[in-house]
């Protein structure tokens, strides 16, 4: 699809996201669980990283999960991973320049996140009193 026809005239990001243009596809690196913490990790880090340490400061991401995660970063142009040719191979990541670009981003939301966390906390508990109270009949 053609980058320019994508966006609606009026600058509507959602109604771009909705009709498939290349927006759509990158917001979807985002909305990857691991994506903006590994991106964070590798930001926090501020050059390279070696993939244990990277794996050991992810708690809770597996071995697959991370591989998976990385080299999808890595051929989106987010993550640079150098191969040093020792024994056994030495494997480091860090971020390109559009990762660190993006880091600003995700580092914003976590931002956001921290800020809001007691009021999303106390939306769900004033939600699920009132779903328990006068739960909405299932439509099919």
């Amino acid at each position: 699809m053609d980058t320019v026809s994508c966006w609606e005239p009026s600058g509507n990001l959602v109604e771009s996201y909705l009709r498939r243009c290349p927006a759509r596809d990158v917001l979807t690196v985002l909305a990857d669980k691991w994506v903006p913490l590994v991106l964070g990790t590798l930001r926090n880090e501020g050059g390279p990283i070696r993939f244990n340490e990277l794996r050991r400061r992810l708690d809770g991401i597996t071995q697959k999960m991370l591989t998976r995660t990385l080299r999808n970063l890595e051929r989106d142009g987010l993550v640079r991973r150098t191969v040093y040719p020792t024994v056994p191979p030495r494997v480091e990541y860090e971020l390109t320049g559009l990762g660190a670009d993006l880091g600003v981003i995700t580092h914003a939301m976590g931002q956001w996140a921290l800020r809001h966390a007691d009021e999303i906390g106390a939306a769900r508990i004033e939600f699920d009193e009132r779903a328990a109270r006068d739960p909405e009949p299932v439509r099919l």
